[in-house]
Protein backbone atom coordinates (compact mmCIF):
# COMPACT_ATOMS: atom_id res chain seq x y z
CA UNK A 1 0.00 0.00 0.00
CA UNK A 2 1.36 3.73 -1.29
CA UNK A 3 2.05 6.20 1.69
CA UNK A 4 -0.57 8.28 -0.36
CA UNK A 5 -3.20 5.95 -0.57
CA UNK A 6 -2.93 5.50 3.29
CA UNK A 7 -2.96 8.95 3.70
CA UNK A 8 -6.15 9.42 1.75
CA UNK A 9 -8.08 6.58 3.88
CA UNK A 10 -6.67 8.26 6.96
CA UNK A 11 -8.18 11.83 5.91
CA UNK A 12 -11.30 10.39 4.80
CA UNK A 13 -11.74 8.18 8.06
CA UNK A 14 -9.77 11.12 10.60
CA UNK A 15 -12.28 14.20 9.18
CA UNK A 16 -15.30 12.59 7.60
CA UNK A 17 -16.73 16.22 7.64
CA UNK A 18 -14.62 16.87 4.67
CA UNK A 19 -17.19 14.45 2.52
CA UNK A 20 -20.22 15.89 3.94
CA UNK A 21 -21.19 19.41 4.13
CA UNK A 22 -19.10 21.80 4.69
CA UNK A 23 -20.35 23.83 7.78
CA UNK A 24 -17.46 26.69 8.21
CA UNK A 25 -18.55 29.91 7.92
CA UNK A 26 -17.55 32.14 4.93
CA UNK A 27 -15.13 34.95 5.52
CA UNK A 28 -15.64 37.55 2.43
CA UNK A 29 -12.53 39.39 2.00
CA UNK A 30 -11.08 41.38 -1.41
CA UNK A 31 -9.36 39.50 -3.34
CA UNK A 32 -6.11 41.68 -2.60
CA UNK A 33 -6.67 40.44 1.37
CA UNK A 34 -7.64 37.14 0.55
CA UNK A 35 -4.54 36.40 -1.21
CA UNK A 36 -2.39 38.01 1.50
CA UNK A 37 -4.19 35.85 3.91
CA UNK A 38 -3.75 33.10 1.89
CA UNK A 39 -0.12 33.38 1.52
CA UNK A 40 0.36 34.13 5.27
CA UNK A 41 -1.41 31.00 6.03
CA UNK A 42 0.89 28.79 3.59
CA UNK A 43 3.87 30.50 5.43
CA UNK A 44 2.19 29.75 8.63
CA UNK A 45 2.58 25.54 7.32
CA UNK A 46 5.92 26.34 6.20
CA UNK A 47 6.99 27.82 9.40
CA UNK A 48 5.34 24.81 11.49
CA UNK A 49 7.62 22.46 9.36
CA UNK A 50 10.63 24.32 9.72
CA UNK A 51 10.01 24.07 13.68
CA UNK A 52 9.59 20.53 13.85
CA UNK A 53 12.78 20.27 11.94
CA UNK A 54 14.50 22.20 14.14
CA UNK A 55 13.46 20.47 17.48
CA UNK A 56 14.00 17.00 15.73
CA UNK A 57 17.74 18.32 15.26
CA UNK A 58 17.82 19.63 18.84
CA UNK A 59 18.13 23.17 17.30
CA UNK A 60 15.97 24.50 20.07
CA UNK A 61 17.12 28.53 19.30
CA UNK A 62 16.11 28.38 15.49
CA UNK A 63 12.76 26.75 15.96
CA UNK A 64 12.41 29.97 18.99
CA UNK A 65 13.60 32.15 16.35
CA UNK A 66 10.79 30.82 13.57
CA UNK A 67 7.90 30.43 15.88
CA UNK A 68 8.78 34.03 17.61
CA UNK A 69 9.12 35.97 14.07
CA UNK A 70 7.04 34.22 11.51
CA UNK A 71 3.81 33.02 13.98
CA UNK A 72 4.36 34.98 17.13
CA UNK A 73 3.17 38.03 18.51
CA UNK A 74 6.42 39.67 16.72
CA UNK A 75 4.94 38.33 13.64
CA UNK A 76 1.49 40.63 13.49
CA UNK A 77 2.62 43.54 11.94
CA UNK A 78 4.28 41.76 9.06
CA UNK A 79 1.19 39.88 8.81
CA UNK A 80 -0.82 43.21 8.13
CA UNK A 81 -2.75 41.81 11.38
CA UNK A 82 -4.85 45.18 12.23
CA UNK A 83 -5.85 45.54 8.84
CA UNK A 84 -7.15 41.53 8.19
CA UNK A 85 -8.76 41.74 11.74
CA UNK A 86 -11.58 44.23 10.58
CA UNK A 87 -12.25 41.64 7.67
CA UNK A 88 -12.59 39.20 9.96
CA UNK A 89 -15.47 37.81 12.48
CA UNK A 90 -14.79 38.36 16.01
CA UNK A 91 -14.60 34.58 16.59
CA UNK A 92 -12.08 34.47 13.99
CA UNK A 93 -9.93 36.91 14.84
CA UNK A 94 -9.89 35.35 17.81
CA UNK A 95 -8.27 32.39 16.85
CA UNK A 96 -5.88 34.25 15.70
CA UNK A 97 -4.68 36.56 18.21
CA UNK A 98 -4.39 33.60 20.44
CA UNK A 99 -2.68 31.49 18.05
CA UNK A 100 0.09 34.43 17.79
CA UNK A 101 -0.07 34.24 21.66
CA UNK A 102 0.24 30.59 21.41
CA UNK A 103 3.98 30.70 19.10
CA UNK A 104 5.01 33.28 21.33
CA UNK A 105 4.44 30.84 24.39
CA UNK A 106 5.97 28.37 22.25
CA UNK A 107 9.08 30.19 21.75
CA UNK A 108 9.98 30.48 25.15
CA UNK A 109 9.38 26.92 26.02
CA UNK A 110 11.93 25.87 22.87
CA UNK A 111 14.53 27.89 24.70
CA UNK A 112 13.59 26.06 27.87
CA UNK A 113 13.83 22.70 26.12
CA UNK A 114 17.68 23.08 25.49
CA UNK A 115 18.13 24.61 29.09
CA UNK A 116 15.94 21.40 31.19
CA UNK A 117 16.86 19.19 27.79
CA UNK A 118 12.98 18.25 27.84
CA UNK A 119 11.04 18.63 24.75
CA UNK A 120 7.60 17.84 26.19
CA UNK A 121 6.90 21.08 27.10
CA UNK A 122 8.19 22.40 24.04
CA UNK A 123 5.42 19.61 22.10
CA UNK A 124 2.73 20.60 24.55
CA UNK A 125 3.69 24.12 23.58
CA UNK A 126 3.73 23.95 19.99
CA UNK A 127 0.67 21.50 20.13
CA UNK A 128 -1.34 24.62 21.90
CA UNK A 129 -0.06 26.34 18.45
CA UNK A 130 -1.77 23.85 16.39
CA UNK A 131 -5.33 24.08 17.90
CA UNK A 132 -5.38 27.44 17.38
CA UNK A 133 -5.03 26.38 13.37
CA UNK A 134 -7.34 23.57 13.89
CA UNK A 135 -10.28 25.54 15.30
CA UNK A 136 -9.91 28.03 12.59
CA UNK A 137 -9.60 26.20 9.57
CA UNK A 138 -12.44 23.99 11.13
CA UNK A 139 -14.76 27.00 11.60
CA UNK A 140 -14.12 28.97 8.64
CA UNK A 141 -12.95 29.30 5.18
CA UNK A 142 -11.55 32.32 3.33
CA UNK A 143 -13.41 33.59 0.11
Amino acid sequence: MSIRFLSVILTLFLFPSVQASDDRVKVELPEMMRGHMLNNMRDHLLALEEITRYLANQQYDKAAEIAENRLGMSSMTSHGASHMGKFMPKEMAAIGTGMHRAASRFALAAKDAELDGGLHKAFSALSEVMQQCVACHSGFKVH
